[in-house]
């Protein structure tokens, strides 16, 4: 039977939570009055969302607060600082909503809510304006927002584009349409490849989302379409059992039917989210079309930070057909003091689970710092008579003429992100340059 014709029970219509239903999550899934206080507050900051799916199919009620699901999708008490979190409360108790919305402003306003000079660096320009919902930091990829794509099926207590879903439009990326990012591959012909993200473009009708990407099939330079998505996890009924999931098939179809590829960059952080019938049913339909899809994660205190996770992970992608691709380092925004996991540690997980995979499942790389300059990997400490080094190298750059290229910092038992090392002052004078806190300044996205 044709994977195109779904055999999996409807489950009904997409329906999901927000901070106005924690009283009602609370009493469905007896929540301590605890947990209960930490949602309700820490939700007035960082965006609070899950859908039934996740609520019964992936979260252990028998294990919370500890279950890793339940510390993915709901806030957890340290997630903001203390004194924060008590300013938020009291105001919240005395209802008083205009001194809250300015110490919610406040609050973002410190969590770096825009990390690796997103804002400052990436955005691309076309006859000196500035396009709205794109992104261009390497030379042969470009980051497409779309505007209906802002939102996802349930959102990540560690999401690194958590400004996108705060409701603040100064803060978040959004295109209307494709007609300006068109006209900019026309004038951009080094790049290759476009990344659809959001958000989670998955949480668009077909016909919405085909609006955005059949024009991308008359720049001929375009050999790649990636669709970046938390939907394959969350909600893998878009493409199984949606009233669209079809269409949206057969629209993966079309592109690689145009001579591209079509990558659906798949986010999945916990074993147990590849484990249910309907998420691998959602991968097979997805690759019958020709489709590639990629994994990817960061490293998550609380959620996946240990190697039998991640080796677990990573074989159970390998079993369904998908590519294990990248182990992420926590971004320095938003929560990053509740979920950090020092480089040392990271590096030590990433190696002990990397040992215990077959060879086909050796595609995944990292830990990776997505940082300003480019994508920085830890390959390991270096033992030497002069101290200890973490061996560092560029494996993706704002300046391609580093990629590749390798360079240490002193070892540290607590850095947890690029700013936080001392670099080797014997490394090659443009590395030093690229990795120092003012390398990267405005209108520099991407250096031919």
């Amino acid at each position: 039977m044709s994977l195109l014709v779904s055999t999996t029970a409807d489950p009904g219509r997409f329906h999901s939570f927000g901070p106005h239903h924690i009283d009602e999550l609370g009493a469905r899934y007896g929540l301590s009055a605890d947990n209960l206080h930490a949602v309700r507050t820490i939700s007035q900051v960082l965006p609070f969302r899950v859908n039934e799916y996740v609520l019964s199919h992936l979260i252990d009620w028998d294990r919370i607060p500890d279950d890793p699901i339940f510390r993915l999708v709901f806030p957890q008490r340290g997630m903001l600082a203390a004194a924060d979190e008590r300013i938020v409360g009291d105001l919240l108790r005395a209802g008083d909503r205009k001194g809250l919305r300015g110490e919610v402003a406040r609050i973002r306003a410190g969590l770096n809510p825009h990390p690796s000079g997103q804002q400052q660096h990436n955005v691309p320009s076309l006859d000196g304006q500035e396009l709205p919902g794109m992104q261009h930091k390497y030379r042969e990829t470009v980051l497409y927002f779309p505007q209906q794509g802002q939102t996802c099926h349930a959102y990540c207590t560690y999401c690194f584009r958590w400004a996108q879903f705060v409701g603040d439009a100064d803060l978040r990326f959004a295109a209307p349409g494709p007609e300006q990012l068109v006209s900019y591959l026309h004038r951009h012909p080094a790049v290759t490849d476009v990344l659809v993200t959001g958000g989670d473009p998955m949480i668009m009708s077909t016909e919405r989302l085909r609006s955005h990407v059949e024009p991308l099939l008359a720049v001929d330079t375009v050999r790649t379409i990636r669709f970046g998505t938390k939907a394959v996890a969350y909600w893998p009924y878009r493409f199984v059992s949606d009233s669209d999931a079809d269409d949206l098939l057969r629209l993966f179809e079309q592109v690689v039917a145009s001579g591209r590829n079509v990558a659906v960059m798949a986010h999945f952080s916990h074993p147990r989210e590849l484990a249910t019938e309907v998420a691998t049913r959602a991968i097979a339909r997805i690759r019958s079309t020709g489709a590639v899809v990629y994994c990817q994660a960061p490293l998550i205190r609380y959620v996946n930070d240990d190697a039998r996770a991640w080796s677990e992970m990573w074989r159970a992608e390998l079993a369904v057909g998908a590519v294990p691709y990248y182990m992420f380092v926590e971004r320095d925004t938003g929560p990053r003091d509740y979920f950090q996991v020092p480089l040392t540690r990271a590096a030590d997980i990433f190696r002990t689970a990397y040992q215990d995979l077959p060879g086909l499942a050796r595609t995944v790389r990292g830990p990776v710092m997505s940082a300003t300059p480019g994508k920085v990997l830890v390959d390991g400490v270096e033992r030497t008579p002069d101290g200890d080094f973490f061996q560092l190298r560029l494996i993706q750059a704002r300046d391609r003429r580093l990629v590749g290229r390798p360079f240490r910092a002193r070892w540290s038992a607590d850095a947890a992100w690029l700013s936080d090392l001392e670099i080797d002052p014997a490394a090659p004078a443009d590395i030093l340059a690229a990795v120092s806190p003012s390398a990267a300044r405005p209108g520099a996205a991407v250096t031919a």
